[in-house]
């Protein structure tokens, strides 16, 4: 069940809480009201203390719960990317590098080092901007050596057979 259909159902389950506190509560001081000889004469019933505070704590208890619905409503889940690596035969075709230019054969290397790699990471590792990087895998996915496989909010670049 996604998180903010158990958040719903939790805030559910509260606002019930709730209304039941509120009827214990009021057929215990009728009650309470009835039974007490202190209540007859006009004064105060030691009572009525312990049942406004059983109701205060249990308020507190239903305030934790529409939190915990709350939170569970407003979070999202966290991303899980998953990366399969298949077990590749080692056959090694060879591929010209003299017609690249120095930075593609760095990125170039960089992918075949790795067989798959977050395309942030080759930025980070050359020292290119994002822009340039883009730039030189459309190239190289032109050429049919890479495939860019989107991710969440980035791109996978494989190393093609």
């Amino acid at each position: 069940m996604e998180n903010k259909n158990v958040g719903w159902l939790i805030l559910g389950i509260a606002a019930v809480i709730v209304a039941i506190i509120f009827l214990f509560d009021s057929a215990l001081r009728e009650i309470v009201s009835s039974t007490c000889s202190m209540a007859e004469q006009g004064l105060y019933c030691p009572m009525d203390v312990a049942i406004t505070k059983q109701t205060y704590l249990a308020l507190a208890i239903v305030a934790v719960l529409v939190i915990i619905g709350l939170v569970l409503m407003f979070s999202r889940p966290k991303e899980k990317i998953v990366i399969k690596k298949i077990k590749e035969k080692k056959i090694t075709k060879h591929i010209d590098l003299s017609s690249f230019k120095p930075e593609e054969k760095q990125v170039y290397n960089i992918i075949r080092e790795n067989g798959t790699i977050f395309q942030a990471d080759i930025i980070d590792k050359t020292g290119l901007g994002k822009a340039k990087v883009t730039r030189i895998i459309d190239r190289l996915e032109g050429q049919g050596l890479v495939e860019r496989k989107r991710r969440g909010m980035t791109n996978i670049v494989v190393l093609k057979d």
